[in-house]
């Protein structure tokens, strides 16, 4: 029998979804096949609107291997396993003569644990929260909560939270999961034939695709216990997104709360003089984080180090003498023993990790106003990391629309561990990088307009002159605007303010859920949204509603993000350009992703508009502007307005 071609498989897939071919699509299906024949890695740029899904699910389903993809949000999941991969699969049926299964896998937390249902969560004893399941009508939102997830539990047929609608806190949902480390074990445990997330596991390891998060692709890298199966092609999609999962899985934290749960968990199981010891460590320690400061900690505080080693020793000890006691009169004592084995080996792993004090790692104080001090540690660089554990035995594709920073690959490269493209090294995973560009064209839909005649922004204070320019400019625009800002500060006073100013209903992030705004602002063309970070990255609006996007300034990392200056400042040690290499980086990734809000289809007109002048005079703002989507270019303040007018004056006339 004769193989099926590429494109005509390509072909059928498009056809089933309701989508056009594009050059773009083709070109990446193509790059992905041939990635997967030679086993070899790419680094692929699709822009909005090239259907890159299908430009990597018809090639990867096409080769018969076992493929897993891993993206960075809830929503481009549920996108390929609720709509793309089953019209796709039907699609190709046919051709390929086989019906490749699929399956979605994520972290263990994120199933209803029937033993927590059916046996309760072993509480803190003051706390009582899974009385509230007995309650005959529980008045709390968290009672209320509790019963509705019993409910559903009696009905659910995958037990993922991401299938309970509404949802829940995250302290509800706690009380009916387990993470990976307090789990009995399928064997042990009396639910073990019924688990959502083994059976989750099981369905994995019978597909051909596997789809799952960043966050769970990085558990699997770092923690040497695989739970992603065995597979040949890894897909990373959203892979702008990868290094800051990766980094968010690495860092460990401990706060004075966390501690002090974990030594009423242990005392009920350990003599009284083991638990009396982590007592003591638990309240030094508090003590200590009650006179914390926010900020890195470049050599760790001889309070602090004294805190930290009384707690990893007690917490040693702890550990080991739950592992040599059982107590046949606690109820459940196997739950028990795995809560607080978990609370106190996490205490244990960060304490020792900081003691150890390694010159790869931050360690850093935060404060929050309500939760008090927390104690963070995460690694300088997870480049290394990724180059040794993501690479090897796979071909791996990471593609995005935002991957050529400044014009190339090698920013993002570098991060991942790799080298420069063409630069081959011992070691080091050789790569090919691909644009395949956009069905949109950007020069004729869209303007980029800098305000280069504003001051240029400060730390602190009111823009007044930015005030009036965005007014202006929403004005010109008859609302239509998605106000970009890059604190939530800054935000709310451009809020506060305009909403004096303007007739426009102005929504706030905050004000309501994310998915609400949204909605009401993709309804409403006279309508504004001002918000900051998921709004760079997670608005898809196409269409009349949204035909103004306004960054207020260039969203480069705090001066004082402990993290981000720790990166930088290593970079410089090493010879290189901190500053470039980190914050302009940074700062271009999220202004192409801001960017991208304004087009999102081909009939989609509009602007913009960054407030902040560095951008057109800065050394380093032709760097940031190579970053965005080749819009028409222009300085020029009445030039943004008329423009801005005129699109209105056509949307209006086109009735909406």
């Amino acid at each position: 029998m004769t193989k099926p071609s590429l494109p005509d498989l390509l072909h059928a897939a498009v056809s089933a979804v309701g989508g056009t071919e594009r050059p773009g699509q083709v070109a990446m299906a193509e790059a992905v096949a041939e990635a997967i024949d030679d086993n070899s890695h790419r680094l692929i740029q699709a822009g909005t609107g090239t259907g890159k899904s299908l430009g990597y699910l018809v090639p990867a389903l096409a080769h018969g291997e076992r493929v897993v993809v891993a993206t960075a949000t809830l929503a481009l999941q549920r996108q390929l396993v609720e709509r793309d991969l089953p019209r796709t699969v039907d699609a190709l049926h046919p051709q390929l003569r086989r019906r490749p299964l699929f399956a979605m896998l994520k972290g263990r937390s994120n199933y209803l644990c029937l033993h927590r249902l059916h046996e309760g969560a072993p509480q803190d004893e003051e706390d009582g929260l899974f009385d509230q399941f007995e309650a005959a009508a529980p008045t709390s939102k968290l009672g209320q909560d509790l019963l509705r997830m019993r409910d559903w539990a009696d009905e659910t047929e995958t037990g993922d939270r991401d299938d309970l609608t509404p949802g829940v806190s995250d302290k509800a949902w706690s009380q009916i999961s387990v993470s990976s480390r307090e789990c009995l074990g399928a064997t042990k445990c009396a639910y073990g034939a019924e688990c959502f997330a083994e059976a989750a596991r099981e369905r994995a390891k019978l597909a051909d695709v596997v789809v799952t998060n960043h966050a769970l692709l990085a558990i699997d890298a770092i923690e040497g216990a695989p739970v992603l199966p065995q597979h040949e092609v890894l897909i990373v999609d959203e892979a702008h997104e990868l290094v800051s999962r990766v980094t968010g899985v690495a860092t460990g934290e401990l706060t004075p709360g966390q501690v002090n749960r974990a030594v009423k968990r242990a005392a009920k199981l350990v003599d009284e003089k083991t638990a009396d010891s982590l007592q003591t460590a638990s309240e030094t320690f508090e003590r200590v984080m009650e006179l914390a400061l926010p900020g890195r900690l470049e050599q760790i505080p001889e309070d602090l180090g004294y805190a930290l080693m009384s707690l990893r020793d007690a917490a040693r000890n702890v550990i080991s003498a739950i592992g040599a006691t059982r107590d046949k009169s606690v109820q459940d004592e196997d739950a028990v023993r795995k809560q607080a084995l978990a609370a106190v080996e996490s205490i244990h792993g960060v304490a020792e990790r900081i003691t150890n004090g390694s010159e790869y790692d931050v360690v850093w104080y935060e404060r929050h106003d309500r939760f008090g001090a927390t104690l963070r540690v995460a690694p300088l660089s997870v480049s290394g990391l990724l180059r040794e554990k993501l690479f090897e035995d796979r071909s791996v594709v990471l593609t995005s629309a935002t991957l050529k920073l400044g014009g190339d690959f090698n920013g993002v490269a570098a991060s991942l561990g790799l080298s420069p493209e063409g630069v081959e090294g011992d070691d080091v995973p050789v790569w090919q990088g691909l644009d395949v560009g956009s069905p949109f064209d950007y020069p004729k839909q869209g303007i980029l307009y800098v305000a280069k005649h504003l001051a240029t922004p400060g730390r602190e204070g009111t823009r007044g002159d930015m005030m009036d320019e965005l007014a202006e400019l929403i004005e010109a625009a008859g609302g239509r605007t998605l106000g970009l800002f890059s604190s939530m500060r800054g935000a709310k006073a451009a809020a506060e303010e305009l909403r004096g100013r303007l007739d426009n209903p102005i929504l706030l992030q905050g004000e309501e859920t994310l998915g609400e705004l949204i909605k009401s602002f993709a309804a409403d063309p006279k309508t504004c949204l001002f918000g900051t970070l998921s709004l760079w990255q997670g608005v898809d609006v196409p269409g009349p509603s949204c035909q103004l996007v306004v960054m207020d300034r260039i969203p480069f990392p705090r001066p004082d993000d402990p993290l981000m200056s720790a990166r930088q400042k290593s970079v410089e040690e090493h010879g290189g350009n901190g500053f470039m290499a980190v914050a302009a980086t940074h700062a271009a990734l999220l202004m192409a992703q801001g960017a991208g809000r304004l087009v999102r289809a081909s009939g989609d007109r509009g602007v913009v508009a960054v407030l902040d002048p560095r951008l057109a005079t800065a050394r380093y703002g032709s760097f940031l502007r190579a970053t965005l989507p080749d819009f028409w270019y222009t300085t020029d303040r009445n030039q943004a307005r008329r423009s801005l007018a005129a699109i209105d004056a056509t949307a209006k006339a086109d009735g909406k």
